[in-house]
């Protein structure tokens, strides 16, 4: 019986034995992970020396980041101010072309809402400005540059579409002898005695003077019309056309291409004509126009001349 109890106690005495061992070693275990982790998260201890060198080192990339933050505050302030600068010219450019802002070939509007200058940038001002917030503010400059760029194109556009028009206008006086022996409007035929509408400038000027085209184009006609005579027909584009008429003699022909002031006939009294003198008409779809509209005003003289009318009553002709 002793020796059963004996045993059983034995047994017993092992299992608390190991249990108490389990326990012991998961309390070391513990302890030791706990010491580990201390050590890791244990920060160095520096001494006064190398606290004071890593504080400088900080306090001088904070001044050199704070001075180049507000160096390029400053260059936005400056792209600001010539952007508005731009804007101020291209409003005059505009003006001075006689081009609307409201006009449609225009494709936007020249107002824009006036953007703060940044004349100076202090360290209370520099501080406000971030990174980020300069970046937004450089991308916003990068739309507003391309706006003007864009408008800058649509205005040289247009202003080479009205230069190339205002070029095609039959400005050039035809020929050397600005005196009109009749005029645009309403008048009695010399011919037929009866009033009828003349559609265009009768310059006196003596047989075989030259004939100069009023504008550039293509020759449309260089031959005899009847009524006009030998005729030269100029095409300008846009549907204007000029007409030059009881000529002597033809220099182009049709299909060429001349320029303003190029000679192209000379002075005659062929067709419908009772004397030497030139027939120019302007007309717009077909319709007659007054030459006077277009044709550059005469400067008067500088000094006294004699007096030669008679002289020019003697070659004014009697006209269609």
């Amino acid at each position: 019986m002793r020796n059963r109890l004996s045993d059983s106690n034995k047994k017993k005495f092992r299992v608390v034995i190991v249990t108490l061992a389990a326990g012991a070693a998961m309390v070391a275990s513990a302890v030791a992970g706990a010491w580990v982790q201390s050590q890791l998260n244990a920060r160095p201890v520096l001494n006064p020396e190398q606290e004071r060198v890593i504080t400088e080192q900080a306090s001088r990339d904070s001044a050199y980041i704070r001075q180049n933050v507000n160096l390029l505050a400053s260059k936005v302030g400056d792209l600001q101010a010539r952007l508005i600068t731009m804007d101020g010219v291209s409003k005059r450019v505009a003006d001075a072309a006689g081009i609307s802002y409201t006009d449609p070939e225009i494709y936007a509007s020249l107002d824009h809402v006036a953007v703060p200058i940044m004349d100076y940038i202090t360290d209370e001002q520099g501080a406000a400005w971030t990174a980020q917030s300069l970046g937004r503010e450089l991308d916003s400059l990068a739309e507003q540059l391309s706006e003007q760029k864009d408008w800058f194109a649509m205005l040289d556009l247009v202003l080479t579409r009205r230069e190339g028009i205002e070029a095609s206008l039959p400005t050039y006086t035809p020929v050397n002898y600005p005196y009109l022996s009749s005029s645009f409007g309403w008048r009695r035929n010399p011919v037929t005695g009866r009033h009828a509408m003349h559609e265009g400038l009768d310059f006196a000027a003596p047989k075989g003077a030259l004939i100069h085209a009023a504008s550039g184009g293509v020759v449309t006609q260089a031959r005899y019309v009847p009524g006009y005579g030998k005729l030269v027909e100029i095409d300008h584009g846009n549907g204007l056309v000029t007409r030059y008429a009881h000529a002597s003699s033809i220099k182009i022909k049709r299909g060429d291409l001349v320029e303003k002031g190029q000679e192209i006939a000379r002075v005659g009294s062929t067709g419908r004509s009772t004397g030497a003198h030139l027939h120019f008409e302007v007309r717009m779809a077909g319709h007659a126009l007054d030459p006077t509209l277009f044709l550059a005003k005469q400067e008067a003289p500088n000094q006294m001349m004699v007096d030669a009318t008679k002289a020019v009553e003697a070659i004014v002709p009697q006209v269609r």
